[in-house]
């Protein structure tokens, strides 16, 4: 749709009725989107109805994924972590491309649902894997003929399945969240200031609804089924996206503020810049449209992509870059610092559903004679510290703050971020403390030599390690969404989102390759690694006081890039 012919369906609607047009959005039918029947919370809600499944689905892979390798595929402690971390990691960096495609071509709306399909097919495939293995396993009488028993066949099914499911999140996840921000107008006071509320509870409603599914799906896959612990998740997904198609007519759809491409526009500034580097002409001064000249409003950092605003000297007729594309491709550069000192953060993170749960294996996990708490269900007490930190966070902290700095959000959201990031190291510490703990009672109790032995050492050991995590997630996590979204142009809010997540990508990426690397060196000669499958005889909690030190030092740089860091105010428009 034009600009014009939105502009005069505008006038149109307020000649028409008293209710307040919504800047800049349509509705499913490509008319001017009312503020009383779209948008906002009404349609919020269905949006977050389908993350919480997309979630359910997530988790259900991922949080037990490493039981699955080192169990029915019967692959080793170190390469199972690796595998995880290397798919983890892809999951999170192909939001990159998914954000590409939707603020490019498809729009999040269409975006949306081509993953959908994708992610469902995944997730079929991968009940389909489980099935066969299941079949083919079920004549195996040990466990040197079990590893026999999974044919190649079944393996590359099982992976071509679970990359498919990394492909449908990659759409999925980043494009969801942008469009249920989408629906809160930030240039209405009281919608802005939801919009913020919104990330809050976005994820405080996503963490509430795995809480319980995945302790039963755990559950499920450790003691009945993984056919039936993949299936759950399929049809959670196809449920997600019959609801996600209900609220069509609620939603509100941006349309684009120009015709050139955001990542065209943003391209071609920094080719403008790179070609103009030798040109001598000042640009202190820039022509507006009408032929007047706009003050110098530049903002003070990457003063070298100003040259992007003059023309080239040899070409009268090529146009120069507009200051705002200028701005644009500041504001993009300006997030660089602070994406890769949090990165550390992520490999922390990449460690909570692969070490944190094989940790877990190992302790004693009755809950009560014939129950054994799944150790990947372990991962819900994080969510549990998310769940009950969020409220605290948004009705207590949140306004105390609020009344002492004067700001709307509390505290700001670098603020937030690196709140997140110290407790993320007082619970790493933790960990390696009650690693060194568990290794101590295992000499004592003297099962080092029996790998399948049971710790005397209960399991509750590891609650807080999962507990403080979670509400590290509660300012980390939350910050970082609301953070990338808010300080990207309007049109890349899905690539903002997906930059978020490309941190725990690269991340798992890291931690993957500090693994690799520390298993071959510490594992020489026949020696047990810091990784060793006999999680008696490794170490790691040596691994665990590595990642505390890297934390700091990433902290320390956050701290620097955060306080020279200068917000892109879109804001709202205060009447």
């Amino acid at each position: 749709m034009s600009r014009e012919r939105f502009g005069e369906e505008r006038r149109e609607t307020h000649n028409m009725s008293e209710e307040v047009v919504v800047d800049g959005a349509v509705d499913y039918r490509g008319g001017a989107s009312i503020r009383s029947k779209s948008g906002s919370w009404r349609s919020a809600g269905f949006i977050i109805c389908v993350e919480v499944a997309e979630r359910i689905a997530y988790y259900g892979i991922q949080g037990n994924l490493i039981s699955y390798l080192t169990g029915p595929l019967r692959q080793s402690t170190a390469s199972a972590a690796e595998n995880v971390n290397v798919w983890s990691g892809t999951a999170s960096l192909l939001p990159l491309f998914g954000a590409f495609l939707a603020d490019s071509l498809l729009g999040r709306y269409r975006t949306i649902i081509l993953a959908s399909f994708i992610y469902i097919l995944g997730l079929g495939l991968l009940t389909l894997s489980a099935m066969l293995s299941s079949l083919t396993n079920s004549g195996c009488q040990d466990g040197n003929e079990l590893k026999s028993c999974s044919s190649q066949l079944q393996v590359v099914l099982f992976f071509v399945a679970l990359y498919l499911v990394a492909i449908g999140q990659g759409g999925h996840k980043p494009c969801v969240q942008a469009f249920g921000a989408d629906q809160f107008d930030e240039q209405h006071p009281k919608e802005h200031k939801d919009r913020s509320t919104f990330f809050n509870w976005w994820y405080f409603t996503m963490c509430s609804g795995c809480l319980v599914t995945l302790w039963i799906l755990n559950y499920i896959q450790d003691n009945l089924s993984w056919v039936l612990g993949f299936g759950i998740p399929c049809v959670a997904m196809i449920i997600a996206l019959l609801v996600f198609l209900l609220g069509t007519m609620t939603y509100r759809f941006n349309i684009k503020q120009s015709d050139k491409s955001p990542f065209l526009r943003i391209g071609r500034v920094f080719v403008a810049a790179i070609r103009n580097q030798q040109t001598t002409r000042s640009s202190t001064a820039v022509k507006a449209e009408d032929g007047g000249i706009l003050p110098d409003q530049r903002s003070e950092h990457f003063e070298f992509l100003n040259k992007a605003l003059l023309a080239a000297e040899d070409s009268i007729e090529e146009e120069s870059c507009s200051l705002s594309e200028v701005e644009e491709a500041k504001a993009i550069l300006r997030l660089v610092p602070i994406w890769a000192s949090t990165l550390v953060y992520g490999v922390v993170f990449a460690q909570v559903p692969t070490f944190f749960t094989k940790q877990g294996v190992t302790l004693e996990r009755t809950l009560f004679p014939g129950f054994d708490i799944p150790a990947a269900s372990l991962q819900t007490l994080m969510t549990l510290g998310i769940v009950l930190f969020s409220p605290i966070y948004d009705r207590l902290f949140v306004p105390m703050a609020r009344a002492i700095t004067g700001k709307p959000s509390g505290i700001t959201m670098l603020q937030r971020i690196g709140t997140g990031i110290f407790i993320s190291i007082i619970t790493i510490v933790f960990a390696a403390l009650v690693e060194m703990k568990r290794l101590k009672t295992a000499r004592e109790s003297g099962v080092v030599d029996e790998p399948n032995a049971t710790v005397p050492m209960t399991i509750w050991w590891l609650i807080p390690q999962y507990f403080l995590f979670g509400v590290s997630e509660v300012f980390t996590m939350v910050g970082l969404q609301e953070f990338f979204y808010d300080q990207v142009p309007s049109e890349l809010r899905s690539m903002g989102l997906a930059l978020y997540l490309s941190i725990f990508g690269v991340g798992s990426f890291i931690s993957g390759f500090l693994i690799s690397v520390i298993e071959n060196v510490t594992g020489k000669d026949g020696k047990d690694s810091w990784f060793a499958n006999n999680l008696n005889k490794a170490h790691v909690d040596y691994f665990y006081w590595l990642l505390a030190g890297l934390s700091v030092i990433g902290f320390a740089l956050f701290i620097c890039f955060a306080k020279s860091y200068i917000y892109n105010h879109k804001g709202i428009r205060h009447h």
